[in-house]
Parts: C-alpha cells; structure tokens; sequence
C-alpha cells in the first residue's frame, strides 16, 4: 500500500512526497482510514512504529476539509494534542508543520519551563491546532488564553507515560472543558488498568482499536547482548566500551536521576563528553541537549526513561542498558530506540548480581537467551545468566571463581587466568591487577554461564539512515517514526 491509496487530499500527498515518504507503516496503513471517517480510536503503538503521523496527516485533511464546508475562523480552536513532555510536543509540532505545509491551517506549541509571552502572542494571533502538555495548558487555560469549546478532534498521545508523571489529574480537569461532540485519538504503548479506565471514559462506545508491534517483540535488525559484571564496575566498562570510536551516537539508559548524573561525570572524567536528560533539569537544558545529540555534537546522551520517550534520532546506532530496567517491557522499549525502519542497531545491556532476576524477566517476555560476552576486562562469574524455561543450566566450575583481571590505566586488558583449573572461572588476588583481596564465590546456586563470546561493541557496521522497502530502483522508503516531525 502507498498513502496514494489512502484517499488523502493532494496538498498532503504533494508534503508526503516532498519529505521522501510513499510507504505508510503498519499503523498508518490501520488509523488514517477510520480517523478520516470520523471514528474514535484507541491505538497501542510504541514510539518509532509511526502513530504522530497516523494522526497528523487525518487530522490536517480533516480540519482542512470541514474548514471549507463551515467557513472555519483562524481564530478557534479546534484539534488539541495532549503530550507528557516537551521534547514530544515539539515532535509533534514539527510534524504538523511538514505535512501541512501547503494548508492554510495554523499550529502553536505551549509547554512549560520557558516564558510563556510568545506562545500567548500565538494564541492572541489565532490557531486551529494546539498542542500542549498538562500543565501549562491548565495554567493558560485559568489565564483565559485557551478555549476550547470548539475542539472538533482530542488526541491524547502517550497515556501510560501520563500516567507515570502524575498527570492523570490534570487530564481529568481539562476533559470537561472538551465538547462531548469531539473525535477522540487515544495513545498508549500499554495499556495497564488505569489506563484502559482512563480510555474507557473517554472515548465514545465501540472505537476502533489498533494495536501494533507487540512489546514482547524486539527488532530483528537489533543485535542484543549482555555484559556480566559487578556494580563497582560498570563505569570502568561503560568507559572501556566508548573508546571504541565507530559507536558514533549512543544512548545510555539508567533507572534514576541522580545515576544518569552520575554516568556524565564519570564519562567527563575520561574525556568522553556526554550530557544528561531528566525530569530534574530545566526544559532549556533538555531541549539543549537533546538539539546537541542530534546534530551529532554530543555522542553520548544519557537518559531516564521517562524523559527519553519520544527521543527519534537518525543514525542512532547503539542503546547501552547501564542498569537494567525492573520492568521487562521497558528494556523492550529502550533499545527500540535504534534499528529501526531496518537499519542495523545495537543494544548492550550491564548486568550486575542484583539485576539477574530482572534479566530473566526480559529473556521470557523476548522469548530468547541474551547472548553474553565475556571477552571484556571486567567480566565478572559471580553474576551469572538465569537460563530460560527449560534450557540447561551449566554447572559453576569448583572452587574460588572471579572476574577477569582488570587493566591498569594505559594497560592492554588480559585475558582472563583460569582458576581451579577451569576456563570459566579467573583467580582474583595480588596478581589481578586490581589491587583487590580474592573473595570466595557467590552461592546462588548451580546455574553459571555458557559464556558465548559475542562480537565486541560496536563491532558490526553500525546502520545509518532510514532503509527502504522494495528492491532495485523502485525501492521505496518506509515512512518512519515519531521523530524530528516524521
């Protein structure tokens, strides 16, 4: 299918083909018909499948077809897009700027963290599409900027993440602002309880529901693996693995704030320059750094998983698991971030004694074993991979195990020394090169690892830009995700 069968007005086919796109992605193919016809619809879709343009392009034929049909003033309102963050809703802008851009339609974005003066100049000016996050959309609205008594259609994008900021609250007192009349677009990449309430209540009975790329499923295009290794440890490896110069653009992921703080000063003492993403730093700062990575002047950017959702960046090549999400779905989501639209990604995941419960709960929900490497200097036995459901377990090698030894600063790193006379286990005292006393291994039972050396970071080509679908010169490119407006 091309988005000429999708029967679009040729103002936003002309835009379509400007940007390169004539292959809709599955969800595109599913939404932009019911949308068109004027059903509400509940979509579960992950950033990256392309859900800002299976409602962007809808949305503009639409308010552009009924505009001329009702003689519509500049001055209303009418759609509004609801997002959790910034970075999101200037997606989302850039979005209905590129496939609108030879309508006569009007677009602002508000969000908070910055003046508001120029986004209330906007308002003053006249809009037909706005697109907010829930808290400085409240305060204008108390303000008296924004009205919205002739919204004809509501998008509510990224419902779970809603969710996980606290702004729950916030939707439920901007709804009743909301015509009963309006089209209704509700987006989530999950859907736990409170959500499928919060969809129910909203959305008119019976929508249209599509759901896409399962969170079970993780790319083919990815290359997955795993590094054993104590926590002390894991700066000194993330520091060992960004010397290798071909990881041109990497996003490292941790669990909290102050440990992505952390990560940059570690990585700014090696003279890696990185930057931090966080609910704790301001929109300017966010907005800076995410500009930086992009353009590619920053190479490492580290993030939360909150703040990195909705984060598109082309030619991202590597997603590196610093800590390993307690949520298996999320590690799903986080290292979808690269490989997509079929180019080649990589995605390393640090795995230390504490997360091992978590990395089982990701190998089951993936359906597969996480390939490990060990040929790293900080391999660590004691942190050993759970098999999955009835794959064998190899038994710990006797007596005292370790790491390998670890290089001194401007060393070349050894292989790891057998101990006990096996090749699994690494004495670990004066010799080692750490300066650290032997300790005896952990008892966590007789699961060890098959220790299957994977290839070293970075070490396929990495896989820039957007592949093609189709063969020969005919090919096709395949219309991409959330990001950058696409």
């Amino acid at each position: 299918m091309t988005f000429d069968e999708l029967n679009l007005i040729p103002p936003i086919l002309r835009a379509l083909h400007e940007e390169g796109y004539t292959t809709p992605t599955p969800i595109q193919q599913q939404a932009i018909p019911h949308v068109l016809d004027g059903r509400d619809l509940l979509g579960v879709a992950q950033t990256g499948t392309g859900k800002t343009a299976a409602f962007t392009v809808p949305i503009l034929q639409i308010l552009t077809q009924t505009a001329k049909l009702e003689n519509h003033s500049h001055s209303r309102i009418r759609c509004m897009v609801l997002t959790p963050t910034r970075e999101l809703a200037i997606q989302i802008g850039e979005s209905f700027a590129a496939y609108g851009r030879h309508l006569p339609l009007r677009h602002t974005v508000i969000f908070g963290g910055v003046g508001q003066l120029p986004q209330t100049n906007a308002l003053k000016r006249g809009v037909e599409v706005l697109i907010a996050t829930p808290g400085r959309l409240l305060d204008l609205m108390n303000q008296g900027f924004v009205d919205l008594r002739h919204i004809e259609v509501f998008v509510l994008d990224e419902a779970d993440r809603m969710l996980d900021m606290g702004f729950i609250n916030d939707i439920k007192r901007i709804l009743p602002k909301l015509p009963a009349s309006r089209q209704t677009l509700f987006f989530s990449a999950t859907m736990p309880g409170a959500i499928q309430e919060l969809a129910g209540s909203i959305l008119k009975p019976n929508p249209v529901k599509v759901a896409v790329t399962p969170v079970s499923s993780t790319a083919d295009t990815i290359t997955q693996s795993v590094y054993m290794v104590q926590k002390n440890d894991k700066p000194e490896l993330l520091e060992h693995i960004l010397k290798d110069k071909s990881i041109k653009r990497v996003l490292v992921f941790t669990r909290t704030k102050h440990g992505a703080d952390k990560v940059v000063k570690t990585l700014a003492k090696a003279n890696i320059p990185a930057e931090a993403i966080h609910g704790n730093k301001s929109q300017n700062h966010r907005q800076r750094a995410l500009s930086n990575f992009k353009a590619g002047s920053t190479r490492v950017l580290v993030a939360t998983d909150i703040a990195a959702r909705g984060i598109d960046v082309d030619e991202l090549t590597h997603v590196i698991n610093y800590e390993i999400p307690n949520e298996p779905e999320t590690y799903v989501h986080r290292i979808g971030r690269t490989g997509r639209a079929g180019a080649d990604g990589v995605a390393l995941s640090f795995c230390d004694e504490e997360e091992r419960a978590y990395l089982q709960d990701i190998q089951k929900l993936i359906r597969r074993q996480i390939p490990v490497v060990s040929d790293h200097p900080y391999f660590s036995v004691f942190v050993v991979p759970v098999p999955l459901s009835g794959g064998p377990a190899i038994q710990r090698p006797k007596g005292p195990a370790g790491r390998a030894p670890r290089p001194g600063r401007g060393q070349e790193a050894r292989a790891p020394r057998p101990a006990g006379g096996s090749a699994q286990g690494s004495g670990r005292g004066a010799g080692n090169g750490s300066g650290r006393s032997e300790r005896p291994a952990a008892a966590s039972g007789g699961r060890s690892t098959s220790a299957n050396a994977n290839r070293p970071a970075g070490g396929r080509p990495a896989g820039g830009g957007s592949s093609t679908s189709g063969g020969g010169g005919g090919q096709r490119r395949r219309f991409r995700g959330d990001g950058n407006g696409r």
